[in-house]
């Protein structure tokens, strides 16, 4: 924890993105949906009337600015806290502080920086504060609030979405901080506008990886004199590889593996082909992806094409075999065979009928004729008694019945006519005409 000054001259061996922090709503890009004319968060900035609130959003898009920005504008009391050092009992500490200047008038606003890794304990530290009005809590969090955050403190605040931004609101920071004097000072930046745009577009919507690649840049530019020239060549030395949102534990892995699951039910093989490599540069695990296009094939294609079974198997495998990098190529072909795969939910639907029938209904015993007779006992209690062997017949059906009596009539599996489901459409048909004609 450390109370900061807010209105101190940056030093100028702070890293560039400091140095040039926006300082008000007006230096502020970005986040036009919430700080935008007549938008509430800015209304309630504005008119001095912050409550309690998450900021969630990606890495670099101002969650932290924004709320110096608001403790500024407020002239309230300003206390930071990280989840390194911060103790129950230093939190407690500090809020009994805040408790106290609360009561003479003195604003507190209260800063928490990637709130997703405070434990269950440190979180409850702030809620009875926070119940008070003792103090307004600010968090910031780059995961889901809902999965990351008590329910009770979670409850008492207003969550923002910030989003990643824009390739134009990033070129206008980078020409910002060439200009700013708190940027490089005396120095005479020399780039291009096709130069400023690859690093906007190198950032992935990442302001501060925007400002530390211009920082680079510059710092291993050409010098002559005064006049610092950053090259194409150079540049591109510093953005070959980009760094991509991806938490495999957090609530990206979720978005991003439902995407791919629902690209190939579309039948979109480009986008399903995206999805995947998202996720594998991003450091999924290839057995996760591996069975979840196992569960893919009956999902989604089940019976319209019996060999979408096979092929997700002998991919998990595979992947199991060679693991990353090498299976790469293994499950974009598992990809692109269920994407482009007939499909059909209909065994999906199935199971799920009869679930709900198992559910609502009692636990009928088996039907006599079709138990299993292995004992004396049992053949005297008519286990297996009237039961008829299918393959002695010439059409190799019975009317024999094998559902309980009070769910006769229900069916479950409806197939399609996609793909080779219409086979087995076409015989289910055979076979309720046969029991049409023979069953009394």
């Amino acid at each position: 924890m450390k109370q900061e000054s807010l209105f101190a001259n940056n030093a100028a061996s702070e890293p560039l993105a400091n140095r040039v922090r926006p300082q008000n709503l007006t230096e502020f890009v970005g986040q036009e949906q919430l700080l935008g004319p007549g938008k509430i968060l800015r209304e309630m900035i504005d008119h001095d009337q912050v409550s309690s609130m998450i900021f969630w959003g990606p890495p670099g898009v101002g969650k932290t600015t924004l709320a110096e920005i608001i403790a500024r504008q407020s002239q309230a009391g300003f206390y930071s806290f990280s989840a390194v050092d911060s103790s129950i009992a230093k939190i407690r500490k500090i809020m009994k502080q805040a408790e106290e200047e609360s009561q003479l008038g003195q604003k507190t606003l209260v800063f928490i920086d990637e709130i997703h890794r405070f434990n269950k304990a440190q979180q409850d530290a702030f809620l009875p504060y926070v119940e008070r009005g003792s103090i307004t809590l600010i968090g910031a969090t780059t995961e889901n609030p809902s999965f990351e955050v008590n329910s009770a403190l979670l409850s008492r605040c207003k969550v923002f979405v910030l989003k990643a931004l824009e390739v134009t609101d990033i070129i206008k920071l980078l020409k910002n901080a060439i200009n700013n004097p708190n940027g490089f000072g005396k120095v005479k930046v020399n780039i291009d506008e096709q130069e400023i745009k690859a690093i906007a577009k190198f950032a992935n919507g990442d302001a501060r990886t925007a400002l530390n690649t211009l920082e680079m840049a510059v710092l291993n530019g050409v010098k002559n004199g005064d006049t610092i020239s950053v090259t194409m060549a150079s540049l591109k030395q510093l953005i070959t590889q980009k760094s991509v949102l991806y938490d495999k534990n957090g609530e990206e892995h979720y978005n991003i593996i439902s995407a791919l699951h629902k690209s190939m039910r579309n039948s979109d093989v480009n986008a399903a082909i995206y999805w995947l490599s998202r996720m594998l540069d991003g450091g999924e695990d290839p057995l996760y992806i591996a069975r979840r296009l196992v569960r893919f094939a009956s999902e989604d294609i089940g019976l319209a094409d019996t060999n979408a079974l096979n092929v997700a198997i002998n991919v998990f495998q595979a992947c199991q075999f060679l693991g990353m990098p090498e299976c790469d190529v293994h499950l974009t072909e598992a990809v692109i065979y269920l994407s482009l795969a007939p499909k059909s939910n209909a065994v999906y639907k199935a199971r799920l009928a009869a679930e709900k029938d198992v559910k609502k209904t009692i636990d009928e015993p088996v039907p006599l004729q079709i138990r299993n007779a292995p004992t004396k006992l049992m053949k005297d209690l008519d286990y297996g008694k009237g039961y008829e062997y299918a393959h002695q017949t010439q059409d190799k059906l019975t009317t024999m019945k094998t559902m309980p009596p009070n769910l006769e009539g229900h069916e479950y599996y409806l197939p399609t006519e996609q793909g080779h489901e219409d086979r087995f459409k076409k015989r289910l048909q055979q076979i309720k005409k046969w029991h049409q004609e023979h069953d009394n």
